[in-house]
């Protein structure tokens, strides 16, 4: 506690900023990490072969509910496939397509935030640098001494900001790359499923 009192008197204004900018970009990090592992533990093959075997006996009501039951974006493409198997191949692909862009929203929800936290608190270090130069700048002027002592102050301003707005941003633009890593992964996924899905639609339908 004592270390972050001497960082926020240290920085300023600046420092409790992107302290604070910290603290959301940790969270929403750590929630997405865990929300796409839990989406993740779900493989499409095995699902698949789940679906086939029970619409080969005839039991499309039971594979819907395994599709209901699994915690995967592709499982509720197949399940939205499913749910219109007595309709037309353009009703069933449509309602697919649907989901999709459904399952998509929900797996970037937050990344945006991620992605400006990245660019922006490099920034708002870059505006603690300059105000601790002024700051230093102003305590010559005052001073009438250009010694070490007197501008230490603002120095140390400018390069605990330029830190802390460096550390906040590097992890920041690797979680963001991440996340886009794993939605185009789930995309894939879901679109291959949804292929699958009409593929065995069309052939049991013959």
């Amino acid at each position: 506690m004592n270390m972050l009192w001497h960082l926020i008197k240290i920085g300023g204004v600046t420092m409790v900023v992107l302290l604070a900018i910290s603290v959301v970009s940790v969270a929403i990090i750590l929630e997405r990490v865990i929300f796409y592992r839990s989406k993740s533990r779900l493989k499409r093959k095995d699902l698949m072969l789940r679906i086939r075997h029970e619409i080969k006996k005839g039991g499309v009501n039971p594979a819907m509910k395994i599709c209901k039951d699994s915690n995967a974006p592709f499982a509720q493409v197949v399940y939205a496939g499913l749910n219109f198997f007595d309709c037309s191949e353009k009703e069933i692909s449509n309602n697919m397509e649907r989901q999709i862009i459904i399952e998509t929203v929900i797996l970037e929800r937050f990344t945006s935030v991620i992605g400006t936290i990245a660019s922006v608190s490099v920034y708002i270090g870059l505006l603690g640098t300059i105000t601790g130069i002024l700051r230093a700048f102003h305590d010559v002027s005052i001073s009438g001494s250009s010694s070490i002592s007197v501008i230490i102050g603002g120095i140390s301003e400018a390069l605990s900001t330029t830190a802390a707005g460096l550390t906040i941003a590097v992890p920041a633009v690797a979680a963001y790359n991440y996340c886009m890593k794993k939605i185009d992964d789930f995309i894939k996924d879901m679109e291959l499923a949804a292929s699958e899905t009409m593929d065995l639609i069309s052939a049991i339908k013959k």
